[in-house]
């Protein structure tokens, strides 16, 4: 019986990722057949009518980035748009640099928190400001591209169901591997995951970079929630369990920044895994509910994905055991001990890769020099995940009340915070020189 059981577990353990690589890349092949082959992202469609947008850019502590972030907002090719910048308490100069901003960009407003409330508190108070019914949400080191507001807007203005949209964020910081392994992380991780859950229900979290509403869907919801850590994942769940549509369009491109170093990004991605473990236990009454039947997909994948990295601690622990105990081995150990058992996950993940390179290569030319140095994702980023899991789901079902304020903390943003400027100069030339916008 504890054989047959060992032996089941390592089949979980090996099969589960494996299952789950085939899985999204063929819900991403389908997708992008669907909806992005042959389509450039700097020649938007024409949209019969172009409402008025509000782009809120809630800030804390953004000096070194305000001036980057909203001058290329001024240049956006949607012909109706204003720009919200909400300065949530800044202890630094960034306040002043966005009245200054406001004075040479008339369609910008700006609106001042005497004290730090927070990324959901911000987003808020920008909401109620906004003479919008369409809202663009993008962080305060945020490079949004030309078009990006016309691709998201194609979707609602052709569907009233549509609530939000969530768009497609870009890593710019690349000056250490960690970055650039983060490039690859988001092009064939990321960005295959929406895709994919685009195609078999509901997706997992609007992008807190980059993601648009629809502002009657928010008001019929309560807006955010200042007591989440991750408010993007929790107004993602709860709009959808409201049954408003959710949207990913991978043209609607956002240049951000990432962390760097290890403990910057350990922090970020703790953060991210206690916020998916405090929706999961807000709304998991949900998962007996038949009306929610189209979110099942994800309260299934994200229950297994728990018992995966619990599946190998167990797992962890036996073997450390057998060093100091004699205890027999199971059947299926020495299938895992061969070397065609880690030949096939790195050929998946290789695999995986260009997939996702191959989808997303329009929007990034320089994907493929960085192919290469994404051999080292599952050894590093998925012992990170598979760390922080263990850690946020305990914390979050048991010692997190929902009681406390998610507020702002500095966040690392790459050393240097230095972007790749050939990145963002190859961009801004396609966007001027290869179409035009007919409105």
């Amino acid at each position: 019986m504890l054989d047959r059981l060992t032996e089941l577990l390592f089949d979980f353990a090996f099969f589960y990722p494996l299952l789950m690589s085939y899985l999204w890349m063929s819900g991403a092949l389908v997708y992008y057949y669907r909806y992005e082959r042959g389509r450039r992202y700097t020649v938007p469609p024409e949209l019969p009518e172009y409402p008025l947008v509000s782009v809120l850019v809630p800030c804390y502590n953004e000096s070194s980035n305000a001036i980057e972030t909203f001058t290329a907002l001024a240049e956006m090719h949607y012909p109706n748009y204003e720009i919200l910048a909400i300065n949530d308490g800044s202890s630094d100069d960034t306040g002043q640099q966005l009245k200054m901003l406001a004075r040479t960009i008339p369609r910008m407003r700006v609106v001042q928190l005497a004290t730090n409330q927070g990324k959901a508190v911000a987003l808020k108070t920008g909401a109620m400001a906004a003479r919008g019914e369409f809202l663009v949400c993008i962080d305060g080191d945020a490079i949004l591209d030309h078009y990006a507001i016309t691709w998201i807007m194609s979707h609602f203005v052709h569907s009233p169901r549509v609530g939000a949209v969530t768009g497609n964020p870009c890593i710019r910081t690349r000056s250490t591997l960690l970055g650039r392994i983060q490039v690859g992380e988001f092009s064939a991780i990321v960005g295959l995951l929406k895709r994919a859950q685009r195609i078999y229900g509901r997706i997992f979290t609007i992008s807190g970079v980059i993601g648009a509403f629809r502002r009657r869907a928010l008001h019929s919801i309560g807006y955010w929630n200042e007591l989440t850590i991750t408010e993007d994942i929790d107004v993602s769940w709860r709009l959808q369990l409201a049954h408003w549509d959710i949207r990913f369009e991978p043209h609607a491109l956002c240049w951000i920044l990432m962390p760097e170093t290890l403990g910057g990004l350990f922090k970020q991605r703790l953060r991210w895994a206690v916020g998916g473990a405090e929706a999961f236990r807000n709304y998991c009454r949900y998962l007996f509910s038949w009306k929610e039947r189209r979110f099942w997909g994800i309260f299934i994948e994200y229950i297994a994905s728990i018992v995966w990295s619990y599946t190998l601690l167990a797992l962890m622990l036996t073997g450390i055991f057998r060093l100091f105990v004699d205890f027999p081995a199971s059947s299926a150990e020495p299938f895992f001990a061969s070397p065609y058992t880690g030949l096939v996950l790195g050929l998946t993940c290789l695999l995986q890769f260009a997939v996702c390179f191959f989808m997303a290569r329009k929007y990034d030319s320089n994907l493929g020099g960085i192919y290469l140095e994404i051999i080292w994702y599952p050894l590093f980023y998925w012992l990170l995940n598979w760390i922080v899991s263990l850690i946020a789901f305990p914390k979050a079902m048991f010692f997190s009340g929902g009681k406390k304020r998610g507020r702002w903390h500095t966040t690392d943003r790459g050393i240097g915070s230095e972007p790749d400027k050939n990145i963002l100069l190859r961009q801004n030339d396609e966007s001027n020189e290869k179409g035009k916008t007919k409105w």
